[in-house]
């Protein structure tokens, strides 16, 4: 995996140190913990996607977003619930449409990746070929709401330029400890 850039100083007055997302809703709780809920019902409530397959919608939407870090990270994190031998994360973020995957996950990448671009692209044959391929609807749904919402996430973190790490290995950590649930990060310690 190669990782491109770092941010060394996020737009606002942030926790220093602290990358992506996490930084962001330490500056701002209140709207931080909806954010974080909201992570958690997507990706780790229930769903008839499991929770590997809602890692690498979020991963997959990321990099198109151009979002190093919420690609990475969520990259990370599916690999850890697919196994660190799988190659699935890597392939689909390559050339989803060569990736060894069901035909139904990839009906499901390709909505994904409609929203991810504007949501008037996904069409009624996007939705058919998914429903062809015995997607329900929930599972339809939560595809279409992962990447809204991860297109939104993405820009956050970008927008405000937050800490975007450079080693990988601070990646796999992360994608450890995200496997673990969306939980409000504390703010650190002042001394």
């Amino acid at each position: 995996m190669t990782i491109k850039k770092q941010k060394i100083m996020a737009h606002i007055q942030v926790p220093e140190g602290v990358p992506g997302i996490r930084s962001l809703v330490m500056f701002r709780p209140e709207t931080g913990k909806h954010l974080y809920d909201l992570a958690e019902v997507l990706l780790r409530g229930e769903s008839p996607i499991s929770q590997a397959d809602r890692e690498l919608i979020a991963a997959y939407v990321s990099k198109r977003n151009e979002c190093v870090f919420c690609s990475s990270s969520h990259a990370a994190a599916a690999r850890c619930l697919y196994g660190e031998d799988d190659t699935t994360v890597d392939d689909v973020l390559k050339d989803m449409n060569a990736a060894e995957i069901s035909p139904k996950l990839k009906a499901l990448l390709n909505i994904a990746g409609k929203v991810q671009i504007l949501g008037t692209q996904v069409k009624q044959e996007d939705i058919d070929a998914a429903k062809a391929q015995d997607a329900t609807d929930k599972e339809i749904h939560d595809a279409v709401l992962i990447a809204a919402a991860f297109s939104m996430f993405n820009r956050y973190v970008d927008g405000l330029a937050s800490l975007t790490p450079t080693d990988p290995e601070a990646y796999k950590e992360m994608g450890k400890r995200m496997i673990q649930g969306y939980a409000l990060p504390q703010k650190p310690a002042t001394t």
